[in-house]
């Protein structure tokens, strides 16, 4: 027999007078507490998510490309080892670990990270899945923080590929073209970052290729708003430390101070702040609280150079052993960081031309021109061919450096030096008394040891002559670094004497 549901009746049995009315009470209490319940504001004690915890935010940030709190990295690197000898084939947990071992190794200057990673990174795309494009971004970073940056590239056109879509590639990418000298390339990958994403992390990657491309407001203005946009400490600490770099390039220690200053209050661990704190006090006559600064960055954070900016600032002090003790350490850090795969021919064969053998630096330097000819490598290979003697090649690479048309838009003092010395040996003193007064009117305080040597060359050059008489060399036509312009006769006035000449600490960000 077919079960039937059972049939609400709405005459129930018979129920007493006074039941009745205490049901209809109850129902009407019932009622208008409902609506008192609907009507109070929602319990202001109740217990709000707990915040994500150190590996949580690491893994957030290194899947981000964002920079990591040493301690959050630490934390996640514990974290991923350990689930990693428990569950081996994790391809995603591998690639995660390969990050942070890159970060770690950027972070603490310490290259031995570096196989590590790659170690890492290339197990998780044998185990993970087809398209892999976390590792692939992570040996992109990695091939960055080695210098690397053909492989770089190599590794970001695949996950862009791959993914067209995620962002995350895109930066690297950036950070590889410049380096390589192709900025129209530069220029179309930010568009298409700037059109997938926005935030810190963006704007703080468009303020450095705005700045490199010489749009020094919007550059700092972009920066200024990643570092107020930003989400943790450690973020935070890079953009301003960053701008405190920008400050340092218009010649402004004193506001580069404060960033520097602000950036370690924000993450004491920002120790690129340290060597920046360094630079701006040597500018500012503080020269003990200045050799702490680089002391206290080198103890932390020991990048080759630090160690020659430090060399340089003790050999303007007229303390050659110091300056030596700091020049062997460059050397020996940057033989340990090759056997850990990372190429810094630029910082060696920069330090080589002045404090060394410039024949060597020449050497080095056209190799790293062959990998990545972008403008850092043309103006350090100038400068290199200058102290050998070969001043017609030199001014070829010199003028490349500050060509807009090949990319060479940032307003360097350094470069603008370099090359007002290449024209002066060659006596072309118009473009040399300009170059050198743009060197000292863009960073008046850019190297302790050129500075001195920038102004006597300039004073011995003497005012410009009298209107009409040749004094200007041709300028050299787009191009390749090929042909140098022709000097013109030189002037009747004798030859001012060379000052002596040594390399300027370098920009801090790697191009």
């Amino acid at each position: 027999m077919e079960i039937q549901p059972r049939q609400l009746s709405l005459a129930g049995p018979r129920r007493s007078p006074v039941l009745k009315r205490a049901l209809i009470g109850a129902v009407g209490g019932c009622v208008v507490l409902g609506g008192v319940l609907v009507l109070l504001p929602p319990d202001r004690h109740r217990t709000a998510p707990p915040a994500p915890g150190p590996v949580a935010r690491a893994v957030t940030a290194v899947g981000a490309g964002v920079p990591v709190a040493l301690p959050d990295l630490a934390a996640l690197i514990g974290d991923h080892e350990a689930h990693l000898r428990a569950h081996p084939g994790d391809g995603q947990a591998w690639a995660v670990l390969g990050a942070a071992y890159v970060e770690q190794g950027r972070r603490t200057a310490t290259p031995a990270y570096y196989p590590r990673a790659e170690k890492a990174l290339r197990t998780s795309l044998e185990a993970g899945p087809k398209n892999n494009v976390d590792a692939l971004n992570g040996l992109a970073a990695l091939a960055n923080a080695r210098g690397d940056f053909p492989a770089a590239k190599k590794w970001g056109e695949t996950a862009v590929a791959r993914a067209p879509k995620r962002w995350t590639a895109y930066p690297q990418l950036i950070e590889a073209y410049d380096a390589l000298g192709d900025y129209k390339a530069t220029r179309r990958t930010l568009d298409k970052l700037v059109e997938l994403r926005s935030g810190p992390t963006v704007m703080a990657r468009a303020a450095q290729v705005y700045w490199d491309r010489g749009w020094r407001e919007d550059a700092t203005a972009a920066l200024a708003d990643a570092a107020a946009g930003a989400t943790t400490p450690a973020e935070q600490a890079a953009w301003l430390s960053r701008a405190g770099d920008f400050a340092w390039e218009r010649g402004e220690p004193e506001d580069a101070l404060r960033q520097y200053a602000a950036a370690l209050v924000t993450d004491p661990d920002e120790h690129s702040a340290l060597a920046g704190q360094g630079r701006a006090l040597a500018a500012l006559g503080r020269t003990s609280e200045a050799l702490r600064a680089y002391q206290t960055a080198l103890t932390k954070q020991p990048s080759p150079q630090y160690a020659l900016e430090l060399g340089e600032l003790y050999e303007s002090l007229g303390l050659a052993g110091a300056a030596q003790v700091q020049y062997d350490l460059l050397r020996t850090r940057v033989q340990q960081e090759e056997a850990d795969g990372v190429h810094d021919e630029l910082v060696l064969g920069l330090f080589e031309a002045d404090h060394g053998d410039a024949e060597s630096a020449v050497r080095r330097l056209r190799e790293e021109w062959k990998r990545r000819p972008g403008i850092a490598v043309a103006d350090a290979l100038g400068w290199a061919l200058h102290r050998a003697g070969e001043n017609q090649e030199a001014v070829k690479f010199a003028t490349r450096a500050m060509d807009k048309e090949h990319g060479g838009g940032v307003r360097s003092a350094l470069y603008a030096y370099h090359r007002g010395e290449i024209e002066r040996d060659l006596e072309w003193f118009g473009p040399a008394r300009r170059h050198l007064a743009e060197a000292l009117r863009i960073n008046p305080f850019f190297s302790p040891l050129l500075v001195p040597a920038a102004k006597e060359a300039l004073a011995g050059l003497g005012e410009p002559p009298a209107e009409g008489l040749p004094e200007e060399a041709p300028q050299e036509s787009a191009g390749s670094a090929g042909s140098a312009p022709e000097p013109t006769a030189a002037p009747a006035a004798p030859r001012p004497p060379r000052s002596p000449s040594a390399p300027a600490p370098r920009r801090s960000s790697t191009r």
